[in-house]
């Protein structure tokens, strides 16, 4: 379910040997994947950079929560899936300098100690998603469902063999049985009123997952990107991390640089740090934005570099070239997930989740700049080296029983409005779960956050099913696990930081949240 980059890499990489059926809310190739703009962190070059070098920045910038063996399974890895991609036909930019023994260029993005983001242009997510999108089209055993959304997870003796899908064109239930469910259904960062995503973000997957019984971690750790274009009244559009590695820098209203004063990397420290300091300096001066300034560079180097920003923030009214660009934080990363193993196994037998729904260790409490997509690569590698042993093996088949996949689909003529809700459940994250955390704040958006689900499920109950009331019942439960997750960590670690725990906890923990368990949240210690 879901064809951003995890779920189309997947796709493709069982497809010669099996029959996949591949589902997603928008038109193929619409996914947030579509806007990544930054690249795909792999080492290439060893004459310029080294494997442990990779491994040290993304553990540092995961603030020690970072599940080691995972990230060096990922970087170990990186460089022959990136060039799994460009195999599949995905154009890198090239490198004009012949003395580099590497032939793409590579970019230097915040937290990252080398050059090391492969990438294609400023839009590295559409180059993949266009490039694979036509693969999968063409290829024969691959079954593609636009407009089409998950409601459940169908279980059989604690078995996955199934989804409960609703048609949105057609108005219907369809079910759907396969041996394995593969959920790549994207993060949650739409709970919160500001996100970089023009894709609904719902949390989806892991709504599924946890009502089915799966683990959720570290749902407190939701990366705010530091440089988002402000505009009034309008969804802000992500302005990539790529140009502060090519030297932009952050200033106030006043012109004054700031972000020394908060970190020796200035602009190129984590994106943790950046976000927090802008957000302090504009609640400090009362200000709505900040500035992000890349005029100094040459007008023919910023066009070639970054042609999709330049031509995007032209249409209302900046010149980058001439002109620095108002910025805001905004939500654009869920860190945590469902828990899975190194094969993208969940907890339930036949049920695999990879990509930003899912929790494998990577990003610890901060992710590190474009490790998204290789984490997206690798596990997808992963998880379908893992997904075609267990299809080999006939002992893991399960047989169907009609009861299992019983339906009972709500055509009752009554409609709802749910727009007041979901603007209700975003503000309540935005104001009180947000950037900066107190203890006062976290418990009125969890109690308000249990009237509102309670309301909701009783909507979901009542009321004719649609895209609308599937989305708000999984965004309304991921903001409620988010919120006691956050109460869980008393300590400050990197994208979790709370004014009433403002250092670090002596102990390293996970926090880990299930519908199965007896408590409903639980401390992992590392």
């Amino acid at each position: 379910m879901g064809y951003g980059t995890a779920g189309l890499c997947t796709a493709l990489q069982l497809a010669d040997d099996f029959k996949i059926a591949i589902f997603g809310k928008e038109n193929l190739p619409e996914a947030t994947s579509l806007y990544a703009q930054g690249g795909i962190a792999a080492v290439q070059d060893l004459s310029i950079d080294s494997i442990n070098s990779h491994i040290k920045d993304t553990m540092l910038s995961g603030a020690e929560l970072c599940d080691k063996s995972s990230v060096k399974f990922v970087v170990k890895n990186a460089k022959s899936l990136v060039e799994w991609l460009i195999n599949k036909g995905v154009k890198f930019t090239l490198n004009n300098n012949q003395n580099n023994l590497w032939p793409y260029h590579l970019n230097k993005e915040g937290g990252h100690s080398h050059r090391r983001i492969i990438h294609s242009g400023d839009t590295t997510g559409k180059s993949i998603q266009i490039t694979l999108s036509n693969l999968i089209t063409k290829h024969p055993n691959i079954d593609i469902y636009e407009n089409c959304i998950a409601i459940d997870l169908i279980l059989n003796k604690s078995k996955c063999i199934g989804l409960y899908i609703y048609n949105i064109e057609k108005n219907c239930v369809q079910i759907f049985i396969g041996f394995i469910t593969v959920l790549a259904t994207g993060g949650a960062s739409q709970v919160y009123l500001y996100n970089s995503n023009p894709v609904i973000s719902s949390g989806d997957g892991m709504g599924m997952a946890y009502r089915a019984g799966c683990r959720l971690a570290n749902m407190e750790f939701n990366q705010f990107h530091p440089t988002c274009f402000y505009q009034s009244h309008k969804t802000p559009f992500l302005i990539t991390e790529a140009m502060r590695g090519e030297g932009a820098t952050l200033h106030l209203p006043s012109g004054e640089r700031f972000m020394l004063k908060f970190d020796k990397r200035a602009e190129l420290a984590t994106r943790d740090i950046i976000t927090r300091a802008i957000y302090q300096e504009m609640q400090r001066l009362n200000i709505k934005y900040v500035y992000l300034d890349i005029s100094h560079k040459s007008k023919k180097f910023v066009i070639q570099r970054f042609p999709n920003i330049y031509y995007k923030c032209l249409q209302f009214g900046y010149d980058i070239t001439k002109d620095p660009i108002p910025v805001i934080p905004a939500a654009h990363y869920t860190c945590g997930g469902i828990m899975v193993n190194q094969n993208s196994q969940t907890d339930i037998m036949g049920l695999y989740a990879i990509g930003e729904t899912s929790y494998t260790g990577l990003h610890g409490a901060n992710r590190m700049a474009s490790n998204s997509l290789i984490e997206c690569l690798v596990y997808a590698w992963s998880g379908s080296s893992s997904i075609r042993k267990y299809l080999l093996n006939k002992d893991s088949f399960c047989t169907l029983n009609d009861k299992y996949i019983e339906y009972k689909y709500k055509k009752n003529s009554q409609k709802i409005s749910i727009k007041k809700k979901w603007n209700k459940i975003q503000n309540l994250m935005w104001n009180f779960v947000g950037i900066i955390r107190n203890n006062q704040y976290l418990e009125k958006a969890k109690k308000e956050l249990f009237l509102l689900k309670e309301e909701i499920d009783q909507l979901y109950e009542l009321c004719s099913l649609n895209k609308d009331i599937i989305e708000i019942r999984n965004l309304v439960l991921i903001a409620d696990i988010i919120t006691k997750s956050a109460i869980l960590r008393n300590e400050s670690r990197g994208l979790h930081y709370s004014r009433d725990y403002p250092k670090k906890g002596n102990k390293l923990y996970i926090s880990v949240i299930s519908k199965n368990n007896m408590h409903f949240a639980r401390r992992f210690y590392i």
